[in-house]
Formats: structure tokens, sequence, C-alpha cells
């Protein structure tokens, strides 16, 4: 290009860039790149415009196209970064940033941009490293902030977790607008142990006090959303973690059950990519809505526009939540559940979903949130998240305790190591040395590193444990469940507790010693033990915790026996009985929306309210009293009833079978490849994922296994189909 139309078209780039004027930018950069297709400044700014449109595939294709023709080009190479990270591409853009670090190997950005890469990968010593690097070359204020944020993260990983609150601490004071800090440390203030409920009531409410005030005056009134006390409900679910997280194993069955006569079920997800599992999430939920890389006051908008009535946060103070959204007051009745154990800390928040046990009385001062006690308890445990039929497989079945072959006790864990403190090692030490010949597993991160295992070794021994006596296994996404059958009984932390591992725990058979906590966080096992009716297995002091333990491993038939039983005593009990949370929580639900009306309609007259809601109730649709029909999302906005889902289920069966023979199997056999045997498999699992246990998929899935010859988990199918008819699971109304 001519060098006088070269300066004119710079010109009008940067024009652009200021004015943030994205479409135009776009054009102009393609302009630039059909008479020149090397000019650097048009790649750098093709990507960014696009990224802003949220044109995410375009922007990409962009960069690798720049990329082509700069590859030694740090800003273009960091630009093309931060767009991977922000769709959750890190290891895409590692190699990047290690290049911007070799370019640039003394400005800051590409350090602290290669920490927070870092961190999706789990490579945390890196990560480490690159922030103190960063730390060491930052010159303004933004960079140490950053640089002490992307520190605090990777400390905690590595056990540093009072190191990790300080970070955070130094970074809220250079930059006390920055609510990312505020998130990691009281996050990071979860695992220390000697930190109070109440100092983290205090730093949430700091977050509160930070963020909400500039907000409160434009609170809409919702007054258009009143409607009758008994309308069906628009109730949003707002979480980045409908995908493979914990979180999963407690929200699908509600998504998937929650009574669809009183209430529309709206998923709002936070994270930029899915997975899997959001695809079914996307099948449960009546709608689901993308907002991830939209502003929190962006998000409260489009949450608004959906007129929910009311908002369920999933996540509280962890990764891609959704507070800042709800600080804007995104709907009339604001609620915190599940996420994080402790308050959001705002006021916008109106109520926390919770027992009476797990949160006991006296609770209130620990939350900004008004408390909503449950008549069960806080959650509703579903096992295999990441994969619906791995529940039935032969694998995953209870076996008897592994001392009867071993002839010792294994006592175990399989907990975060962040919450393995000292105090919780050296009173396991202590249960070693009472129970003669008995041994410790301890699974975790990066204990397949030699290095790492031998530090924990080294730990443990400073601590009384017998490092021969430990086996230390790495922790394996694949390995969930199964190294369960290498420990007869299980050791919650304290005190921050154990929380889905516990379940885990209970659901493979294990009896668990827990201590008794003062706060939700370390009243996990609390809660769910006594809604077990197991509540001999929690210790009030450490010699209590010690007997407990020791007790259990005196008598080893007995211990078989409790392990053999203790999946169908969990499988009925309030941990895992969906049927009961799903109406307690909807009629929580209601409650919640009823004290609302009453609020608008009478402001500050409690009485007047209390009486509202007493005329209201005898107005209750006679036909809610029944069951509501199980249903089944078979595709994102198609539903069907259990029944119909039964009947096309049925229907795929008859076509498969009069279809021709599939070729048996040997051994573990290929992969289904027969069309019609693989639909059936298809939607038997669609229908598993929305009522667990329906003993018409499972039969399903049996006579799937017995075409292909695979006569054992033909026999697991209906063995499980045959418990569940008994069970009375399935049965539609």
């Amino acid at each position: 290009m001519h060098t006088k139309h070269t300066e004119q078209y710079a010109s009008r780039l940067q024009s652009a860039l200021a004015a943030a004027d994205w479409p135009l930018l776009t054009r102009l950069c393609r302009q630039v790149l059909r008479k020149s297709s090397r000019d650097l400044s048009a790649h750098r700014l093709l990507g960014f415009s696009l990224n802003k449109q949220r044109e995410f595939e375009a922007a990409l294709h962009a960069y690798r196209q720049a990329y082509t023709y700069w590859p030694g080009d740090a800003e273009l190479l960091v630009n093309y970064a931060n767009v991977l990270i922000e769709q959750a591409r890190n290891a895409d853009a590692l190699p990047l940033l290690e290049k911007v670090c070799e370019l640039r190997p003394q400005q800051a950005i590409g350090w602290i941009k290669l920490a927070e890469c870092c961190y999706l990968l789990s490579l945390h010593d890196k990560g480490f490293d690159a922030s103190q690097k960063a730390a060491a070359l930052a010159e303004t204020l933004h960079d140490r902030a950053s640089a002490l944020m992307q520190s605090a993260i990777h400390r905690r990983e590595l056990g540093q977790v009072r190191e990790a609150v300080q970070d955070c601490e130094s970074a809220i004071a250079l930059r006390p607008n920055d609510p990312g800090n505020y998130t990691n440390k009281l996050l990071f203030m979860l695992a220390d142990p000697l930190v109070s409920a109440e100092q983290l009531a205090e730093a949430a409410r700091q977050y509160g006090a930070t963020f909400e005030p500039p907000l409160q005056p434009e609170w809409p009134s919702f007054s258009g959303q009143q409607g009758s006390p008994w309308k069906r409900l628009k109730v949003g679910f707002l979480s980045p973690d409908f995908r493979v997280h914990s979180v999963m194993y407690f929200v699908e069955g509600l998504l998937a059950q929650l009574d669809r006569r009183q209430f529309e079920v709206y998923a709002f997800y936070l994270f930029p990519r899915g997975d899997h599992v959001t695809d079914r999430v996307e099948r449960h939920a009546d709608h689901f809505v993308r907002l991830s890389g939209f502003s929190p006051q962006q998000q409260a908008e489009a949450i608004r526009a959906q007129g929910i009535d009311i908002l369920i946060d999933l996540a509280g103070h962890t990764g891609h939540n959704g507070l800042l959204a709800m600080a804007h007051k995104a709907a009339p009745v604001q609620v915190s559940w599940l996420g994080f154990p402790a308050t959001t800390g705002l006021t916008a928040v109106d109520y926390k979903f919770t027992d009476e046990i797990t949160d006991p009385p006296g609770a209130e001062a620990q939350y900004t949130e008004q408390l909503y006690r449950l008549p069960t308890l806080f959650a509703c445990y579903r096992p295999m998240s990441r994969n619906p039929l791995w529940r039935y497989q032969p694998r995953y079945q209870v076996r008897p305790a592994p001392a009867l072959e071993n002839g010792f006790i294994t006592f175990g864990s399989c907990n975060n190591l962040g919450k393995l403190t000292d105090e919780v090692l050296a009173l396991w030490g202590q249960i070693l040395a009472a129970a003669p010949g008995s041994r410790l597993l301890i699974e975790g991160k990066n204990l397949d590193r030699p290095d790492f295992a031998s530090a924990y070794r080294q730990r443990c021994q400073g601590l009384g444990l017998d490092p021969d006596r430990l086996d230390l296994v790495a922790q394996r996404t694949d390995n969930q469940y199964l190294t369960y059958h290498r420990i007869d009984i299980a050791l919650d932390p304290f005190p921050l507790t154990g929380g889905t591992t516990t379940f885990d725990v209970l659901w493979m058979g294990l009896p668990i010693v827990s201590m008794v906590g003062k706060s939700f966080k370390s009243r996990m096992g609390v809660g769910m033990l006594t809604y077990l009716g197991r509540t001999e297995w929690l210790a009030d002091t450490p010699e209590d915790y010690v007997r407990i333990a020791v007790s259990l491993a005196a008598d080893v038939q007995a211990l078989n026996t409790l392990r053999l039983g203790l999946r169908a005593e969990v499988e009925a009990s309030a941990l895992m009985r969906e049927d009961i949370f799903n109406r307690y929580f909807g009629e929580g639900l209601r409650a919640m929306w009823l004290q609302w009306l009453a609020q608008v309609e009478h402001p500050d007259n409690a009485a007047a309210q209390a009486q509202a809601i007493q005329d209201w109730l005898p107005q209750f649709p006679k036909a809610w009293a029944q069951p509501p029909v199980p249903g089944v999302g078979l595709k994102p906005g198609q539903r069907v009833s259990l029944y119909e889902a039964h009947q096309l289920l049925q229907d795929l069966v008859e076509k498969a079978k009069s279809a021709p023979s599939p070729t048996p199997a040997t051994g573990t056999g290929p992969a289904l490849k027969d069309r019609h045997w693989i639909a059936v498999t298809e939607l038997a699992e669609t229908v598993l994922s929305a009522m667990p246990n329906d003993p018409v998929a499972l039969a399903c899935l049996a006579e799937v296994e017995h075409a292909h010859g695979h006569t054992e988990f033909a026999v697991t199918y209906l063995r499980h189909a045959t418990q569940a008819m008994g069970m009375g699971v399935g049965a539609t109304a």
C-alpha cells in the first residue's frame, strides 16, 4: 500500500479503536488486509475487535492467520492467548505465552498471563514461579496487583493457604475495586483452620460493602412482576458449573424434576465452555442461557429481561461466579445455595437454603442472608455425574471390606490435600498408633511426583505418622470411587470437612469418622451423618475421634456387614431421596415468593404480611398436593412425561430387535455400531439422567447388552431394574 494511504488507514484504525467502534474497526482491518496481507497493526486489531463483538471463533481464526505472518510479535501473541484463556482453551494458550516470555522476559504482563494460564492446567509450580517473576518486574499498580492475585491462587494449590490470603489482602490494598481478590481471599480463608466463622463473615461483608452501595440506587422495584401468590414462577439457576463439576452432583436432580406445574426452570451459564454434562443441563432446563463474557450489569439485565421471579446462585465466592450480577438485583427474590459454604456478604441476596443441623440455631449472625432451613438435608446427592451409566457397572458396586483379604485395616482420605492440616494429620497418627498394623491411604494431587510424595512423607513423619504405614495415591479423575475399594474406614478432615467426597464415601459403603464443628463449613459431616441416622460416627473431641475410628476397626466382620448394607441405607435416606428434597425445595421457593409479595403489599408491617400469607394459603391449588409426574428433557426445549419417554424407548427396542442381529461382542467387545441399538442406549441414558434407577430404561439397557453378548452387564442392569421396581422408582402418576 502507498505510504499516504497507509498513514490514513493507520489513523482511521486508531480512531475506531479509541471510539470502541468494533464493527467499524473490523471493517477497516479487513480493508487493510485485502490490500496488504501482512499489515501488523490490522492483524493485531482484527482479532481484538471480533472478540469485543463476542465473535469468538472468528476472532480465534483471525489470530491464527495473524500468527502465521507474525509468530514473533509479542503483543499479538498476548492478545491471541488472552482470547484463548477467556474461552478456557488454556492448553492452546500455554505455548504462546511461553514464547511471549522468551521474547520479552523483562515485561511483567507476559509472566502474569502465563501464571493465569497455568491455573486451569494444574501447573501450579510453574504458575507460582511465573507470578514471582511478574512481581519482581511489575512497574504499574495494576501489574503488581495482578501478580499478587496469580501468586495467591497458586499458593493455595501448593498448600500455602495463609500466604495466599496475605497475597489477596496486599492486592486488595493496591486495587480495592477488583472483585477477584475478595473472592479469592474468601475462598482461601475457608481452608485456614485458624479463621473463625465470624472472621469469614466479616470478610464477606467487606466485599458487600465495597461493591453494593454504588448499585443500590439503581435496584428495580419489580412492581410489574407481582402477580398471583400461586402463579407459575420463573426460577433461574445462576452458575459457572453446569459442566463436569462437583456442584452437578446436587443440582441435576433438581433441574430435571422440580415441579413444572409450579416452576419454569432457567439455567444461566457463566463459564465460557461446555461439555457433555452441559448438554444434559440444556435438556433438563426449560431455558438455557449463556452469559459468559458479559459484564455483571449486562448479565443482570439479561436475567431481568427473562422476567425471573427467583434467582438462585450456585457458586458463591468461587471462580467465574455471578455475585456481582446478583449485586445489581437481577430478580425480586435472590437466593444462595451450594457452591460456597458461607455467606455471600451481599444484602441483595435475600435467603440461603440450608438445614437446622448444618446451620444450627444461632448461626444467623454468620450470614447477611436470611436462613431458610429445609426440613431435610441442605442438598441431595446423585452419584456418577460424569458418567451416569457407570452407576450400574459391576466395578462400581460395593465390595467386601479390604481388611478381610489384607489382614489389616486401611483408614483413608480422598479430600483436597489443603484440608489435611498438621492438626488433622497428627490426630490420624494417633489413630494408627492405637490400631496396630493399620495403614493410612491418602489420595491427592501431585502425589505421583516423587519429590512431592517424599516431602509429604517427611511432613507426616514430623507429625508422628510412621511413613512406612502410609499409602500415597495420586488423584486421577478416572479413578473416582475406585480408590474406596482399598479403604475400610474413611477419615473426615476438620475444620473444613469433606463435601462431595463424604457423599461419595458413604455411597461406596464406607463408614466415616467426622468431627463436630461450629459453622457450616465444619458441620457438613454432621448434617450428612445426622440425616443418615449415623450420629455414632460423630466426634465432639479429638479423643472421641480416635475412639470411634479404633472402635470401628476392632471388628472386621461387623465392618464388612456394615459396608455391604450401607449403600442401600444411604439411597433410602434423605441424602439421596430426590423426590423428598425437590418437594421441600419447591415449598421453600413458594414460601419466599409469598413473603416477597406480602412485603411489597405491606411494607414495614410484619403483622399485616403474616396475615396476608395466612389469607393466601387456602387458595393453594389442590392439584399440586399430588406428586408431579416425572418428566424427561429429550433435547433443549422438548420435555415429555416419563410415560411418553418409556413408549419411545420400547418402540426403539422393537425396531432394534426386528433389525438384523448385531455381531456378538467378544471380551469387552467393540463399541455399539448398529444405529438402532445406539438409539436405545442414548435414550435410555437420557431417561436415567432425568430419573436414576428407572426400571424401564434399565431393562432396555439389559436388552442392548444381551443383544451384543455382554451377559454380565445385561444381568447387572436387570438386577438394578428389579431392585428399582421393588422400591417403586419410576412409577408414573
